[in-house]
């Protein structure tokens, strides 16, 4: 059974931002943490900052491809915040970064280089014994690849060059299933037969490849609904809605600081502190991933205060609006793909497909494409040399 690191060979760690307050669920605390931390001097900054290894306040690094921000060092930084950037961080929440690689210990420069209106980013999820839930998910943002259980996942973009040019998939693999299937197979049906066909075991993520073409067509209309709705209305696609009488709707507002997340499965009522949502699809609830139910832990990462003193403690004096919206999205997401896994688990790939000469990969598919159609300022204001 094929692995998916051989069917998508180019693939990169988890970013590793160095400091939690680069990230945040809202964008305004993000800039007020940046003032923060650009109006202290000398030993406060070097302590607000949360200096390691790879960075402190007077690294030298390059900017971040595709990102117009500073490169003198740290130190002498007395800018605004450049502004952030949506990712997703784990599966399905999608937060807001200050896109600065001298605020980042590790940013996998080279999937900057690739983000794109045409990229999607397949993430493989770390195993967890026993858990259920997608063994990958896809996004339309840049990912972070964090694994909800703490365990590393991968991260594997579809195309290897900007503007949706060269798939990131093993040499020979599109002339090989098209011979197979009939029909001519692209890049985009096989990221979605992986949305549906991939399963996690110990040894990795595995995705058996059909011998019958039926099968195969199956999965792969299964993959794209699966896909649509994770890309929220992305790359062309529509925005995911649950059918009428089915949308969750505000029944009453969020308190201003709700310290608790509960679920009335017979009324189909989430409530949050005084907060009511419903009806919520008990899918949406029970949805797990890497054994973690997702909407705990969107709500955790939202109400847990940061420690007083440090940048991480800076963060709404309110829940925001715009939170009860994204969260309407996020049951509505989870609700339709909770639908979709009966399908996903009842996928019977029957006889699996042989694909001698395609695979293993070989070993320069592994590694990122040399992308060199613009210039990149590196440290103190030089040209990166690439």
């Amino acid at each position: 059974m094929p692995k998916l690191d051989e069917l998508m060979p180019w693939g990169t760690a988890p970013l590793r931002l160095g400091r939690p307050w680069v990230m945040a669920p809202d964008a305004a605390s993000l800039k007020a943490r940046w003032d923060a931390l650009i109006r202290a001097g000398g030993d406060e900054r070097d302590a607000l900052f949360g200096c390691t290894r790879s960075r402190t306040p007077h690294s030298a690094v390059s900017q971040l491809p595709g990102q117009r921000t500073g490169t003198v060092r740290f130190v002498r930084e007395d800018g605004r915040c450049p502004a952030p950037v949506r990712v997703t961080h784990g599966p399905f929440d999608q937060q807001w970064l200050i896109p600065d690689h001298r605020l980042i210990d590790t940013a996998r420069p080279e999937l900057w280089r690739v983000a794109d209106d045409h990229q999607v980013f397949v993430v493989e999820h770390g195993w967890v014994a026993e858990a259920s839930g997608p063994a990958v998910s896809v996004s339309a943002v840049l990912p972070d690849g964090r694994s909800p259980a703490g365990r590393p996942g991968r991260i594997r973009p579809l195309y290897r060059r900007p503007g949706g040019i060269e798939p990131n998939l093993a040499p020979g693999l599109l002339s090989a299933l098209s011979g197979r299937y009939g029909h001519q197979v692209d890049a985009g049906e096989v990221a979605a037969w992986i949305a549906a066909a991939a399963r996690s075991t110990a040894a990795g993520c595995v995705v058996p490849l059909p011998a019958d073409p039926d099968v195969w067509l199956s999965g792969v209309e299964l993959g794209r609904r699966m896909t649509g709705i994770q890309l929220r209305g992305a790359r062309g696609g529509e925005r995911p809605r649950l059918p009428g009488g089915r949308r969750p709707y505000v029944r009453a507002a969020v308190p201003a600081r709700p310290d608790a997340i509960a679920y009335d499965a017979d009324d189909e009522v989430l409530s949050l502190g005084e907060g009511r949502i419903s009806p919520v699809p008990a899918e949406a609830w029970d949805f797990h991933v890497g054994g973690v139910r997702v909407l705990e832990l969107w709500f955790e990462r939202r109400t847990v205060a940061g420690e007083p003193g440090t940048l991480e403690a800076i963060r709404p004096p309110a829940w925001p609006q715009e939170w009860t919206s994204e969260l309407l999205e996020l049951i509505t997401v989870l609700a339709l793909l909770g639908e979709l896994l009966s399908q996903q688990r009842e996928l019977k790939v029957g006889s699996e497909l042989e694909l001698p000469g395609v695979l293993p990969p070989p070993g320069a598919a592994r590694r990122p494409a040399s992308v060199l159609d613009h210039h990149e300022e590196g440290p103190e204001g030089q040209f990166a040399l690439l």
